[in-house]
């Protein structure tokens, strides 16, 4: 391991010495990561670069930084990158030192995470398919054909940095990288393949010499100089620490919510759940956090994991579209804000820890005589604490840490929320109902004759169709010397979808789900005596992205049968002939050269067909709001615009509660022409077209819910101690505020909802209680109408007097932006 960390040493030194004026010194210490000889306490974001456009790049990344954030982080995709061997695409959403270089360019640290296995739930966990047909390979083990080939695309990744001068040591952003992802769930699985795979892949990295340390996350066993790193929601209270007194503790994943799968509920975190942990884990000496994710964006094509929805981590500080997701954007960037004024006892004072009750504690830091900043934690989810901290009192809400930058007066609390709410509204741009304008091309059901590609045997699915289509075909003939008499098809698999045709009429279908992996269909048919062809189209949703062994998965038929009156034939091991995807996607209709390929009926012209390609034409809505497309009727299958798809939907597949996992699907504004943008939609189910719409997203609300117990925005409290108590332009500064803020481009045209008293109920519902100042509504109005921007203290005098005396007074207006 002395090696190692001599080598990383070398290569810091060497990065430095070559890059000229402008380069950044980056080594770490148990405290934390040192750029330029400053230690650094950073917050960071994941943004995946393919899972935006470019065009959204740079606004992403600047409501990034307005968030307080200090790095972008991102996974570094080999499959997109490497499609074939040797053959290289960073064009487009691909471009990945474009999307550094405007990283660079707004200021902040980068942090590549390139794996390359990446997980990141991305089909087949980023790994290119074509690895799987290399004689002898094992992922991830100590294997030569695998380790071979990871060598070279990570040196093809750090080169092009180094050619592009993007590592801090050569005066660009980036200050971190992660080589692996995840190992240790899976180590113990490759036995004594694992370990010696583990140190390699270390070694390999750091010997790359890119002038900045490298990570493993959830690597307990990280070798030095690989800093071991934390994912997870909780790393506060679950990461055992850096297995080195001289590693920092950096978390690289703090999950803002949870990626989706088709057929469950969104899991929804709460802003002040993600604050409660993010404050801990600073409290606890931790340095560095990444949210995961900050913007999840969108699953174009066929990229999303297994079941994976096409939507990706919506619920994030910045949604899908990278709208604002509020409070909880603007309560990380008060929480961002108030660590940073405790950045000097932080990083250079004593640190010590204390009880102050059963479930209370608290964290300190001391520098000189001046600086000192304190946490004060209450890990009770039940009760509001009165701690004593200091000789003085503070009241900790359940399950909330307040943090003091002056170890004196509370700045932030994570259970205390002021900024505001904000409600996404859709609006519909285009009803595309008109019978007239789509057109309609059934996909041709092949037969056993219509194959070329024949065995004696049941193929797998992956293997066959190398990720070069969802689908794959099954399809056999065979006698039948009864009539009249009932049968029934058998078939196991291990696809996700099944759809099963006899004698070219469709006789059924089932799916599988994330949990539910092997589905059976089991159904009645007719046969005719004589020959009979039956075609079962195999259908994923994504290829599997996680686990020991990818390459030994498996997928597609494994046994078919037909039940008889009078005898059962097993047809698992019998002749068969295979088509690889559709003919359509052959043909490539959904471009506009490709569509004029075939011919087009006049839409519902003759009798509906499941596996129907559909296509019409639409203006793009005017204005700049983010564009959705409206597949609420429709079943499963794929939709594409000007040739580009935008992503599987499976709007069928419904959740425990009998609502669908989304309906709405992301078209970036890149995407479109102005006039006669061309939808083509390919429908496996019996979706219905004419209820397609194009809508609009926006920000038309704002709301803001604050009491007299809320705290001050943390932006007032700096240099609040110089001013005497009795100032009284100093309490009207340091007041609870309710601040609201419309999205550029709209002001506020409409006050839904005002009350200072005791309003009851919250932002989605409300009404007047028994205390209210008959002032809110005008005093609300005067302050808002009109603007963007506005903020009103929570203070009697604001609203002329006090409404009822005695009584704790709330604050809380629900606006329209227009």
């Amino acid at each position: 391991m002395g090696s190692w960390l001599f080598l990383f040493l070398v290569g810091l030194f060497l990065a430095a010495s070559v890059s000229g004026v402008g380069s950044r010194n980056v080594t770490y210490d148990g405290r934390s990561l040192i750029i330029d000889g400053q230690h650094k306490i950073l917050f960071s974001g994941s943004i995946h670069y393919p899972r935006s456009t470019p065009q959204m790049w740079p606004s992403l990344i600047a409501k990034d930084k307005a968030g307080g954030l200090d790095v972008i982080e991102t996974l570094v995709f080999w499959n997109l990158h490497e499609p074939q061997p040797e053959q290289f695409d960073f064009s487009g959403q691909r471009d990945i030192v474009r999307f550094i270089k405007e990283i660079q360019a707004q200021g902040l640290y980068a942090c590549i995470r390139i794996g390359p296995f990446i997980q990141g739930e991305w089909s087949y966990g980023g790994l290119p398919f074509w690895l799987h047909d290399i004689p002898g390979i094992v992922y991830r083990s100590d294997n030569e054909p695998f380790k071979f080939q990871m060598k070279k695309f990570v040196s093809k990744i750090v080169n092009m940095m180094k050619a592009e001068k993007l590592y801090a040591s050569q005066g660009g952003p980036i200050i971190l990288s992660q080589i692996e992802n995840e190992y240790g769930m899976v180590e113990a699985a490759f036995r004594d393949k694992g370990p010696p795979y583990l140190r390699w892949a270390a070694e390999m990295a750091v010997g790359l010499q890119t002038g900045v340390p490298w990570v493993m996350c959830k690597q307990n066993n990280a070798p030095d100089p690989v800093i071991n790193a934390c994912n997870g929601r909780r790393c506060g209270e679950t990461f055992p620490g850096p297995n080195s007194p001289n590693k920092p503790a950096i978390w690289t994943e703090n999950w803002t919510s949870f990626y989706q799968v088709y057929g469950d509920e969104p899991d929804i975190r709460s802003a002040e759940d993600i604050a409660f942990h993010v404050a801990l884990f600073i409290a606890k000496k931790g340095s560095y956090v990444n949210y995961y994710m900050y913007h999840g964006g969108t699953n174009f094509g066929r990229t999303a994991a297994a079941y994976l929805l096409t939507s990706y981590y919506d619920q994030a500080p910045l949604d899908e579209y990278g709208l604002f997701r509020q409070p909880k954007w603007g309560h990380l960037k008060e929480l961002h804000a108030a660590i940073k004024f405790c950045l000097n006892p932080m990083l250079s004072g004593v640190y010590t820890s204390m009880a102050l009750g059963k479930s209370q504690e608290a964290f300190v830091y001391r520098g000189n005589s001046v600086d000192c900043a304190a946490f004060l934690v209450n890990n009770d989810t039940r009760k509001t604490v009165v701690v004593t901290f200091q000789d003085s009192l503070y009241e900790l809400p359940p399950k909330s840490i307040s943090i003091l930058p002056d170890c004196k007066t509370v700045a932030f609390n994570t259970a205390k929320l002021s900024t505001q709410y904000n409600t996404r509204a859709v609006e519909t741009s285009k009803k595309l109902d008109s019978i007239v304008k789509w057109e309609e091309y059934k996909e041709t059901i092949p037969t056993f004759d219509d194959t070329s590609l024949r065995a004696d045997m049941l193929l797998e699915h992956m293997n066959t169709t190398k990720d070069n289509s969802d689908y794959l075909w099954y399809t056999f003939r065979f006698q039948n010397d009864f009539s009249d008499a009932e049968y029934v098809l058998n078939v196991t698999s291990s696809a996700h979808v099944l759809h099963a045709f006899v004698n070219g009429s469709f006789v059924g279908s089932t799916h599988g789900s994330f949990k539910t992996k092997t589905p059976i269909l089991e159904i009645k048919i007719t046969l005719n005596k004589g020959t009979n062809y039956i075609s079962l189209l195999s259908g994923m949703v994504g290829l599997p992205d996680s686990g020991a062994y990818l390459e030994r998965r498996v997928a597609g038929i494994n046994t078919v049968k037909v039940k008889g009156e009078h005898e059962i034939k097993d047809f698992t091991r019998y002749s068969w002939g295979y088509q690889v995807g559709l003919l359509g996607e052959k043909l490539q209709v959904y471009t506009d050269s490709g569509s004029n390929k075939v011919k087009w009926n006049t839409y519902g012209s003759s009798t509906h067909q499941r596996l129907t390609w559909y296509r019409t034409l639409f203006d793009a809505p005017a204005g700049k709001d983010p564009v959705t497309l409206n597949l609420e009727s429709m079943g499963k299958g794929e939709a594409w615009i000007n040739g580009q798809s935008i992503g599987r939907y499976w709007v069928s597949f419904l959740t425990p509660k009998g609502i669908p996992s989304q309906t709405r699907y992301n078209v970036p504004r890149s995407f479109l022409k102005r006039t006669d943008n061309l939808l083509i939609i390919l429908e496996e189910e019996n979706g219905y077209p004419l209820g397609i719409s194009i809508d609009t997203i926006s920000i038309t609300k704002v709301c803001g819910h604050v009491s007299e117990s809320h705290l001050p925005p943390v932006i007032s409290w700096q240099g609040q101690n110089k001013t005497e108590h009795n100032n009284s332009k100093k309490h009207h500064g340091r007041r609870p505020k309710v601040q609201l803020q419309c999205p550029p481009g709209r002001n506020i045209s409409r006050i839904l909802f005002a009350s200072y008293g005791n309003p009851t109920g919250d932002c989605e519902n409300n009404a007047i209680g028994s205390c209210h100042s008959f002032t809110s509504l005008p005093t609300i109005e005067e302050a808002c109408m009109g603007k963007r921007i506005c903020t009103i203290p929570v203070w009697s005098k604001k609203f002329g007097n006090d409404p009822c005396p005695g009584i704790p007074k709330t604050l809380l207006v629900d606006a329209q932006c227009t």
